[in-house]
């Protein structure tokens, strides 16, 4: 992962930049919520397509260049990605929910219309947020290991042939949880304490909204600034298609459908060298073991202003 860049000092820094992920703005929908947003925001932004891998490349070039506001327009992966750029610089994220979930967006009270998001950006009002971050590399609402990075292969597949559509997303999840076969050996290492799980999946969250949407518990672990991490039991595919069903129904339960540990740093020791990580819907191969760790007021993103009076966007107590 790049250092973050070094920022100029935040009266030298103006305008706004959006960054749209080339694949959003393809279809009509998006292009004329885009359309929308650049309008609301006037002449004060540029817009910029770039591939989805030059996305952090182009926000870095935006924070050296003296932008005052860094819009992330798609989905939670498009808003990691310029949001490793942001870390550690005096440059705002603005953002413009164009995903399937908006997770991220919705925890913020940022609205999913176009021109309600693209007003909370030009009102400009900044509030601290805290980050996860595995072995280095940023999320926002969740990191995960097992069946979830699974999953998201299969919704590739499915998006493609579907389009980008939330029952889509609903279904790859059901497939992918009949078709899963091995569970995870993991050792979960805690201020010097080990524990031995042998499990589908182990999912750290950072999203109290993610969390409350689903009916899970955990949200006052993340509100107290620090992760809520879900180990599933080993079940086989039986057991998890049930999970699938009671998650969908906010009937999971705790004690018998997954264990929930709350920690603000944690390490993850695997019995194969590399392992396929899922961060905010995106894949991502690590060497492990792996390193979960709080990245304490990461940036300033912009949010509703009564966001910003009562709570901050992670959750945390302000």
């Amino acid at each position: 992962m790049s250092d973050p860049i070094a920022a100029r000092p935040t009266p030298d820094r103006a305008g706004i930049r959006v960054i749209c992920n080339d694949h959003s703005g393809r279809n009509s929908r998006e292009a004329e919520a885009i359309d929308k947003a650049m309008k609301v925001l006037g002449p004060q932004a540029e817009l910029r397509h770039v591939k989805g891998r030059d996305i952090a490349g182009a926000a870095q070039a935006a924070v050296g260049e003296g932008v005052g506001t860094v819009v992330a327009a798609g989905g939670d992966g498009t808003i990691m990605a310029v949001a490793s750029a942001l870390r550690g610089s005096d440059c705002a994220l603005g953002v413009l929910p164009l995903g399937t979930f908006n997770f991220f967006a919705r925890g913020c009270g940022i609205p999913e219309d176009p021109e309600g998001a693209a007003r909370v950006i030009a009102a400009g009002h900044r509030r601290s947020i805290d980050l996860g971050a595995v072995n280095g590399q940023l999320f926002l609402n969740n990191a995960s290991i097992g069946v979830y990075p699974a999953i998201l292969k299969e919704r590739e597949t499915v998006y493609r042939r579907w389009g980008r559509r939330r029952i889509a997303a609903h279904w790859s999840v059901l497939k992918t949880f009949w078709r899963f076969r091995r569970p995870l050996k993991v050792e979960i290492e805690i201020e010097g304490q080990r524990r031995r799980f042998r499990t589908p999946l182990v999912f750290a969250a950072r999203s109290a909204f993610q969390l409350e949407h689903f009916g899970l518990q955990g949200a006052d672990c993340i509100r107290g600034g620090k992760f809520s991490v879900f180990v599933a039991p080993n079940e086989g595919r039986v057991g998890l298609l049930s999970d699938a069903l009671r998650l969908a129904v906010r009937q999971m339960r705790l004690g018998e459908d997954f264990e929930l540990i709350c920690a603000d740093r944690l390490t993850i020791h695997l019995k194969r060298p590399q392992q396929l990580v899922a961060c905010d819907g995106e894949k991502f191969t690590m060497r492990g073991p792996l390193e979960f760790e709080m990245i304490r007021d990461a940036f300033e993103v912009i949010v509703p202003e009564e966001t910003n009076e009562t709570a901050r966007p992670d959750g945390r107590a302000a």
